[in-house]
């Protein structure tokens, strides 16, 4: 027996093949092509070339320069940017040095380009042995990422009109020369120069602990400020998340002075280091000269009471607000008010009000006079009801109660208020949108009415569709042929107005509402957005398109109330049947292709739709010529004899020709087809089967 010769020192991977084992696989890198080995950065740069056709020019660095416009790929991206305005600079020492990216979006805030330009230096410091374009394509897929990050803290550079100061700040005078006979007096240019002082107060400095503390507790408490005032109307929040916007009632309005008996909102100033930092406080819908002494005194109470919450500081304003006007009228000087001998106030003092001086109320805190707003719909009714230029004799706003107010504002003593001329006239029947929420809109507007009314004559629901602002549409009633007509007159929907406007209607009644067009319009950039199509109890969100912030609104409700009947007068016309459609059709002669169409060439027909009443070849030929969904047919014309008759699903009466094709061939239209073989075409299979099969049977046999 002769052995078998090894070779130990053949390699693992022979013994292997040799044996049988296959062989572990490997991942091999791709190549790379010679001309970028050789040169990256001028590769590297063409293929920018072909992907963008970006704008080469070179920078005063001797950097190259490519501006091109980066399109997001992402079909769901949130943000209204139709491109990225790019400007790569490429180092002459590229791939040792990172390329540079800038943005040059005018209409991006200069924050968000910030974070998408050092969104990029991450990129490139991550993927160090990517291409230019291989992090171009990481840009378009961390782009919502770097937009959706806070917006970086910018400096504005404003020009500075005062005398500028050289000198430095804090720098103490210098000590006086003192000799035998006294102290000497310094130079006169000595003497003529000021004193130095310090210009700003030194910022106070705090520790780690401190600022995560500080930043812990903010966090916390703006969570339970959005928590409990984030559904409010007027609820708002600073792209920095700074500044708060809420609504606030005081509790006793009436003991304000006249300059902030019209607040409604303030901006609530919670800085990044709060409560190292004070908080502050803005009022709205005031005079500035009232409201400042009274932010001064909140801050001051704010900054003592650094325990409390900011719920608990905004509980205490709006509780507490008239107690701060009161104190702040205190504080003023007494040098304003001009100073009156007691001879001249008594003389200029009637005897009415000596007597009113002498009977004070004692508690000065409390006041027995409450002032009850009245609903809007009390405003109006039979009874007050004039012509269409006539005003009411309350004089009330829109609103209700605003003669009261008129008059504590100082308005006017018992003159009523003559409305606007471009105020809408309160007749016809109002439409408003109680409850409606409006989170990030300060108006809303219907730009396109649609509504269901019943006619007065015979209770039928009929559409009216399209209505514009200030247009008149008539229609007949689909039952009766009673004319009708209608004539909306829009309103604007915020806050403090649920009102939507008015309908003038004219032999019917208001029934329902059906998707309109509405035309919100930004809180935060007063920009109107596009046209929104909503009903009653759905949920409409979007996002603006010049600051890209999401707002939301929702109507829960629609209410109708009936001001005025017959706001309309009727129209001109006479009842009349509905106009059918010239066809211009001949009895005994064919229609047009004998009545086929491209969708089915069977059909021998026209067909009249109840739904409007006109002439089309089938569905699917209504559906694309109308913008309504088609409804059965129950007449139909011939294509044979052009006679219109009710629907028939086989026959025509007059002539008896066949509407559906031959009788007994195929089975469209629910035709019965056809088992005689004598009569099925030779391209059924059917037709020879089982011919002459007991012959062939009997023979085998």
């Amino acid at each position: 027996m002769i052995p078998l010769k090894t070779q130990p020192d053949s390699p693992p991977q022979t013994r292997r093949q040799a044996v049988g084992e296959p062989a572990p696989s490997r991942t091999v890198p791709k190549p790379l092509p010679s001309s970028q080995v050789q040169d990256p950065r001028r590769y590297q740069i063409e293929q920018l070339r072909r992907r963008y056709s970006p704008l080469v020019s070179t920078a005063s660095d001797g950097a190259t320069s490519l501006v091109f416009k980066l399109k997001p790929s992402d079909p769901d991206f949130p943000f209204e940017l139709a491109h990225l305005d790019c400007d790569l600079r490429v180092p002459e020492d590229y791939p040792e040095e990172r390329p540079v990216l800038l943005v040059r979006n005018r209409d991006i805030p200069r924050g968000f380009s910030i974070n998408v330009e050092r969104g990029w230096e991450r990129l490139a410091e991550e993927r160090k042995g990517a291409t230019l374009l291989a992090l171009t394509h990481a840009l378009d897929k961390h782009l919502e990422a770097f937009l959706s990050e806070q917006k970086v803290e910018t400096v504005k550079l404003v020009a500075f009109d005062g005398v500028k100061d050289t000198r430095q700040i804090g720098t103490p005078p210098p000590p006086p020369v003192t000799s035998a006979a006294g102290p000497v007096q310094p130079p006169a240019t000595q003497a003529q120069a000021p004193q130095p002082r310090p210009i700003f107060p030194p910022e106070p400095s705090y520790t780690k602990d401190q600022i995560s503390e500080a930043k812990a507790r903010r966090a916390q408490e703006v969570r339970q400020l959005e928590a409990r005032m984030g559904r409010t109307p007027m609820f708002r929040r600073s792209a920095d998340g700074v500044v708060y916007t809420l609504i606030l009632e005081p509790k006793r309005r009436a003991e304000l002075p006249v300059g902030l008996s019209s607040v409604l909102s303030m901006h609530l100033i919670v800085p990044i280091l709060y409560p190292l930092q004070d908080l502050r406080v803005q009022l709205n819908e005031c005079d500035p000269e009232d409201a400042e002494p009274v932010e001064e005194l909140f801050a001051q109470r704010a900054a003592g009471q650094k325990q409390m919450s900011l719920m608990s500081h905004v509980n205490y304003l709006a509780q507490n607000i008239h107690v701060l006007a009161k104190q702040a009228q205190a504080m003023q000087p007494e040098a304003e008010t001009p100073e009156v001998s007691p001879e001249e106030a008594s003389q200029k003092s009637t005897p009415a009000q000596a007597e009113a001086g002498r009977s004070e109320p004692r508690d000065k805190d409390k006041s027995h006079i409450q002032i009850i707003a009245r609903p809007p719909e009390w405003s109006t009714g039979p009874d007050n009801i004039g012509s269409d230029d006539e005003s009411t004799d309350s004089g009330d706003t829109d609103e209700g109660g605003g003669a009261a107010l008129g008059q504590q504002r100082g308005e006017g003593d018992g003159a009523a208020t003559a409305p606007r001329p471009d105020e809408t006239p309160e007749r016809g029947t109002m439409i408003s949108f109680p409850s409606i929420e409006l989170h990030g809109i300060e108006l809303l507007q219907v730009s396109v009415l649609a509504l269901t009314v019943k006619c007065e004559r015979c209770k039928t629901v009929n559409e009216f569709k399209g209505l514009r602002p200030g247009q008149e549409k008539t229609d007949v009633c689909n039952k009766c042929n009673v004319p009708i007509a209608a004539r909306f007159r829009q309103q604007l929907v915020h806050e403090h107005s649920t009102r939507a406007g008015f309908v003038d209607l004219a032999g019917c009644k208001v029934a329902d509402m059906l998707p309109s067009t509405f035309v919100p319009t930004c809180a935060r950039c007063s920009t109107p957005g596009l046209e929104l199509v909503s009903v009653r109890g759905e949920t409409v969100t979007n996002i603006c398109r010049e600051c890209h912030g999401k707002f939301t609104f929702k109507i829960p409700e629609v209410k109708f109330l009936l001001v005025t009947a017959g706001s309309l007068p009727p129209p001109s016309m006479a009842p009349r049947r509905r106009r059918e459609e010239k066809l211009g059709l001949h009895a005994g002669e064919p229609l047009a292709l004998r009545g086929t169409c491209a969708h089915y060439r069977k059909s021998y027909r026209w067909f009249r739709f109840s739904c409007c009443r006109r002439v089309h070849p089938c569905d699917r030929c209504h559906d694309d010529a109308e913008d309504h969904m088609n409804e059965w047919a129950n007449r139909m014309i011939c294509g044979w004899c052009s006679r219109e008759q009710n629907y028939n699903p086989e026959a025509c009466v007059f002539c008896g020709r066949s509407v559906i094709g031959r009788k007994g061939r195929g089975f469209w239209e629910g035709g019965k087809g056809t088992r005689d073989q004598a009569l099925m075409s030779r391209k059924d299979p059917r037709k020879y089967k089982r011919i002459g099969g007991g012959a062939q049977a009997s023979k085998k046999d």
